[in-house]
C-alpha cells in the first residue's frame, strides 16, 4: 500500500480534527467525502507532511514520516494541491510550475520536458507564457494541478482541486485523474458527489474526524437506491444514508 494510517489523530488546538483514523490506500483514485469540518483537509495535510498527527502513524509509499529522514525522500514523490495554494502572480504558468520542479529537486535535464508535458495536461499549453495574475480562478487552479503533477508523483493529493472549474474542464479533469489512477495513488478531497461517482476507484467518508463508510462508489450508490432519503442522484442519496448510519449507531462502516 502507498498509503497507511493506523489509529491517527489529529487536533488543533483543543478541537479534535481526526480520532482514530485506519486507512490503506492503494493504485486507483480514492474520493474523500464529507460535510464542513469531517476532517478531510486536516488528512490531506497529515498525508502531505505539512501537519504532523497527535498520535497514531503515517506511512507513505513505505516509509514512516515520523522518521525526520525519510522526509526529504517521501516528499520528493509527492503531489500536492491545497485548497489555497500559494503562488507568485508575476510568474508566468511555465516559469511557475519549473518553480515548484525545482523545489521537488527534479533532475534540471528532465525539467523542462515535464513542466511542457504537466501543464498540456491540464490544458493551458497555449497560456504557458502568461503571467499567473492575468489568468481567470479556474485557469490558476489547473496552473496548481500541473504544479502538482509536474514529477509525477507516486501520492498524488488534491484537496477541492475542481473548485473554480466550468463543468467542460470538470469532465477532462476527471479524464486525467482515471488516467493518473491507473499507475499512481490519488486522493481526492471533495464536495462534489458526481465527481466521485465519476472518477474514483474507492470512496472514504468522514464524518466528525471519523471514518464513516468506506466503498465504493457503486455500492454507495447501491445504498441509496434504497433509501428514499434526499438526493437527486442514488450517489447522494447513498452519501446521505451512510452518514445518517453512522450518526445513529456509531459504527465505523
Amino acid at each position: 500500500m502507498s498509503i497507511r494510517v493506523t489509529g491517527l489523530r489529529v487536533r488543533h488546538r483543543r478541537t479534535v480534527a481526526l480520532d482514530s483514523v485506519d486507512l490503506a490506500l492503494g493504485t486507483g483514485v480514492h474520493g474523500l467525502l464529507g460535510p464542513n469540518g469531517a476532517g478531510k483537509t486536516s488528512l490531506i495535510r497529515v498525508l502531505a507532511t505539512v501537519a504532523g498527527p497527535a498520535a497514531g502513524r503515517v506511512e507513505l509509499l513505505g516509509r514512516d514520516t515520523a522518521e525526520h529522514r525519510a522526509l526529504g525522500e517521501v516528499r520528493g514523490r509527492l503531489g500536492y494541491l491545497p485548497q489555497e495554494f500559494g503562488y507568485y502572480p508575476g510568474f508566468t504558468v511555465r516559469e511557475f510550475v519549473s518553480y515548484v520542479a525545482w523545489l521537488k529537486e527534479m533532475p534540471a535535464a528532465r525539467t523542462p520536458a515535464a513542466v511542457e508535458r504537466a501543464v498540456a495536461r491540464v490544458g493551458l499549453a497555449d497560456r504557458a507564457d502568461r503571467k499567473i495574475r492575468t489568468l481567470s480562478g479556474g485557469m490558476v487552479r489547473r496552473v496548481g494541478i500541473a504544479q502538482a503533477i509536474v514529477n509525477a508523483p507516486e501520492v498524488l493529493l488534491l484537496d477541492e482541486p475542481t473548485a473554480g472549474l466550468d463543468p467542460e474542464q470538470r469532465v477532462e479533469f476527471r479524464e486525467l485523474l482515471r488516467e493518473l489512477g491507473a499507475s499512481a495513488t490519488v486522493v481526492v478531497s471533495t464536495h462534489l458527489v458526481e465527481d466521485v461517482a465519476a472518477a474514483c476507484t474507492e470512496v472514504t467518508l468522514l464524518d466528525s474526524g471519523r471514518v464513516a463508510y468506506r466503498g465504493t462508489p457503486d455500492t454507495l450508490t447501491a445504498l441509496g437506491e434504497a433509501s428514499d432519503g434526499p438526493g437527486d442522484h442514488p450517489i447522494e442519496r447513498g452519501y446521505t444514508a451512510a452518514l445518517r448510519a453512522h450518526r445513529a449507531t456509531g459504527v465505523l462502516r
